[in-house]
Order: C-alpha cells, then structure tokens, then sequence
C-alpha cells in the first residue's frame, strides 16, 4: 500500500514560516492527485491546497484554500517522491494538524481540488502546526 509520511510541523510566531514535506512509498508522482488538509480542534477537516498532475499536461494545476491564497504554496519534487508545503506568513488561524493526502484514481474518472477531501485514497498520520 501507498504509505505518506508527513514532516516539518512544528511551533512558529505569527508572521513566521514553516515547510512540510510529505514522503511517498509505492506511489508514482507523475499521475496523481496530492493534497494538503488540515483540522483544528473542534473544527471539520478543511482542503488547504492540491497539486494534480498528469502526464498528459505539460505543467501541474494547483488550487488553494481561499484563507491561504498568496501565502502557502504547493510543490513537488518527483524525483525524490516529496510533496511540500511552504506556509509563510503564517497566522494563529493556520494552527491545526496537517494531512497529506493522494487520490490515485486515473486523471480522466477523479476531481482534484481542496473541496474533495472524500476522493482522497491515502491518508498520512499529520503533523502539527501551532501558530501563536
């Protein structure tokens, strides 16, 4: 099974920045949906930013949670198998633990975007941001 392995959490000052990584076993970066969600105590899992790819594109869609738009950023290096997330700027709203995420179902039959949490197939254990 695909295994995601999620890293970089940890305690920052608002206005600072943080980079999670997630790390992918038995899983193809070229044809795959890969996302960020996160959830805050007492509060529902929310999509954060998604990066779809597919080898029939040239380049990768990106799509991002409105409270985030210009702030984080989704990346991923294929080569190593690692998605990222670049959060700057980062506000005591953005606390909550973060989940990385991949739906491998194929680019013609999936929906990639932050709104489909459901459509994820594999799940990491998160790691945990606290903003103050």
């Amino acid at each position: 099974d695909v295994q995601l392995v999620e890293s970089g959490g940890g305690s920052v000052q608002a206005g600072g920045s943080l980079r999670l990584s997630c790390s992918a076993s038995k899983l193809s970066f070229t044809s795959t949906c890969m996302g960020w969600f996160r959830q805050a105590p007492g509060k529902e899992r929310e999509g954060v930013a998604t990066i779809d790819s597919t080898e029939i594109w040239s380049h990768d869609t990106t799509t991002y949670a409105d409270s985030v738009k210009g702030r984080f950023t989704i990346s991923k290096d294929n080569a190593k198998n690692v998605l990222y997330l670049q959060m700057n700027s980062l506000k005591p709203e953005d606390t909550a633990l973060y989940y990385c995420a991949v739906d491998v179902t194929p680019f013609e039959q999936r929906h990639c975007g932050v709104e489909y949490a459901s459509g994820m197939d594999y799940w990491g254990e998160g790691t945990q941001v606290t903003v103050s």
